[in-house]
Parts: C-alpha cells; structure tokens; sequence
C-alpha cells in the first residue's frame, strides 16, 4: 500500500510536524474527481510545510 508523508525539511527531528499521513489507493485516482481533491490536499500540507518553515526561519534569523 501507498503512503503519502508531506513533514519540513527537518524531518530527523523527533518533533517534526506531520502536515498530511494518507494512505493511497488506486480509487484515489480512478477518476478525475478523486485525483483532484488528492492532489488539492498535497498542495494544502506543501503550502502548509512551506509556511511553517518559513516560520521557523524567520524566528532563527531573529535571535
């Protein structure tokens, strides 16, 4: 079984964010409909993982 994992980069730390954990089957992409909204929720958790990094560099660049 397929599984999609979306983390920040800094994925060897224990308290790494997890912004998408979904097991993937084939009825994900039997059709257009079903491709669309998996493909909508890797683009919300990378848009998320993004932000959070982000985040994370701006408060280091701060100190």
């Amino acid at each position: 079984m397929a599984r999609i994992i979306v983390t920040t980069e800094q994925s060897e730390r224990p308290d790494t964010q997890v912004l998408l954990d979904e097991w993937i089957y084939p009825d994900h992409l039997c059709d257009d409909e079903a491709a669309a909204g998996l493909i909508e929720r890797i683009g919300w958790a990378v848009t998320d993982a993004y932000d959070v990094e982000r985040r994370q560099h701006n408060r280091a660049t701060a100190k």
